[in-house]
C-alpha cells in the first residue's frame, strides 16, 4: 500500500513539474505582475505652491502607476507640481514599453522643459535626474530653480510689489497692466546673458528683476507667473525653441503676455514701454511677429493646446 502511495506521489509530482515547465512563462509572468503591481508608492503632501488646476496637456494624478506615455507625462508633472525633491514610482507590468518611454522622456530636455512650464516657478526645476532599472523602478531627483531661503526673501518682496502697485478697486486686467508696466520701467533686458555671454547679473531668475534690474525672458516670465498666482489668475508659461512668455486665462479666454518683447532694446539705450504683446490672442501675436519679422513666438499647439484655435 505504501509503495502504491509513493508511486502515486511520484506521478503527481512529475505531472506538476511538467505542468510548471510547460507553463513557466505564464506562471513567471503572473508572479512578476503581482510583484510589480503590488509595490507601494509613497505619496507625500504637496507644498503650498502646488497648482489645483488641470490643463489640457498635463493633469494632476492620484494614481502614480503609469500605463501609457501620457500617464508618465502626468506623473512627472504631478511630482513637480507637488514640489517634491525626490520621488520613486514603478512601471505597471502590462505597460511593456514603459522603460523605453522613460528613456525617451528623461533624455529629451525639451519634453521635461515643456512640463516644467506648467508648474509654479517656485516648484520648477533647474535640473532633473531620472534613474531607472530593469525591474521598472523609476526615481526622479529634482533640484529646484529657487531654494527655500530664496523663496522666503523674494516672495515677501513680490507681496510688497503687488501691495504698492495695485489696490482693491482695480480689476484683474488693471492690476496686471500696472505690474507689467512697473516691471518694464524698472528693468533692462540683459543682452549679454541673452546672447549666452557672461553677465554680472542673476538675470535668468526673479532676483535679476527685483535686485539687479536686469532680466532675460525666463526672469520676466517667472516673476509674472508668481504675480498671477498671487492674484489667483490661472496661468502657465508658454515657450518656443528660443523664448518663454506667459499664458493668461482671463475673462474666459486665453491670452499671450510677453514682458520681454514689451521691453525692447534700443540703439540709444533709452527705456521704452510697449503694450504690443499685452494680453493678445493668436491672431494679434502673429500680426505683431509679422510686422517685426521675428519667429520667437512659434510654439507647438500640441503642447499648449489652450491656444489651438
Amino acid at each position: 500500500m505504501i509503495k502504491v502511495k509513493n508511486f502515486v506521489f511520484i506521478v503527481v509530482s512529475l505531472i506538476a513539474v511538467i505542468a510548471v515547465y510547460l507553463n513557466f512563462d505564464r506562471i513567471n509572468s503572473k508572479i512578476q505582475e503581482v510583484f510589480l503591481n503590488s509595490r507601494e508608492v509613497t505619496i507625500k503632501p504637496g507644498n503650498k505652491y502646488s497648482k489645483k488646476e488641470n490643463f489640457k496637456y498635463v493633469q494632476q494624478v492620484s494614481n502614480y502607476t503609469p500605463y501609457s506615455y501620457e500617464d508618465l507625462i502626468n506623473i512627472f508633472y504631478s511630482a513637480l507640481n507637488q514640489g517634491w525633491d525626490e520621488f520613486t514610482f514603478y512601471c505597471s507590468y502590462e505597460y511593456t514599453t514603459c522603460l523605453d518611454d522613460i528613456a525617451k522622456i528623461s533624455k529629451n530636455d525639451a519634453i521635461l522643459s515643456n512640463v516644467n512650464n506648467y508648474v509654479h516657478p517656485y516648484n520648477s526645476y533647474s535640473s532633473i535626474r531620472t534613474l531607472y532599472d530593469d525591474s521598472g523602478e523609476i526615481t526622479v531627483t529634482i533640484t529646484h530653480t529657487y531654494s527655500p531661503e530664496e523663496i522666503t526673501k523674494i516672495d515677501k518682496d513680490i507681496d510688497n510689489l503687488i501691495a504698492t502697485q495695485t489696490n482693491s478697486s482695480m480689476s484683474d486686467l488693471e492690476k496686471i497692466r500696472a505690474l507689467h508696466d512697473y516691471i518694464i520701467n524698472t528693468t533692462k533686458y540683459d543682452s549679454l546673458r541673452g546672447n549666452n555671454l557672461e553677465s554680472d547679473y542673476d538675470s535668468a531668475r526673479i532676483q535679476g528683476i527685483l535686485y539687479d534690474h536686469y532680466a532675460i525672458c525666463s526672469a520676466y516670465a517667472d516673476l509674472m507667473a508668481v504675480i498671477l498666482e498671487k492674484l489667483d489668475i490661472t496661468n502657465y508659461k508658454i515657450s518656443s525653441d528660443t523664448h518663454v512668455w506667459n499664458a493668461v486665462y482671463l475673462d474666459n479666454n486665453w491670452y499671450h503676455l510677453d514682458l520681454t518683447w514689451d521691453d525692447p532694446l534700443t540703439t540709444t539705450g533709452k527705456d521704452i514701454l510697449q503694450h504690443s504683446y499685452f494680453l493678445i490672442d493668436n491672431n494679434e501675436l502673429n500680426k505683431q511677429d509679422s510686422e517685426l519679422k521675428v519667429t520667437d513666438h512659434e510654439f507647438d499647439k500640441n503642447i499648449f493646446p489652450e491656444f489651438n484655435y
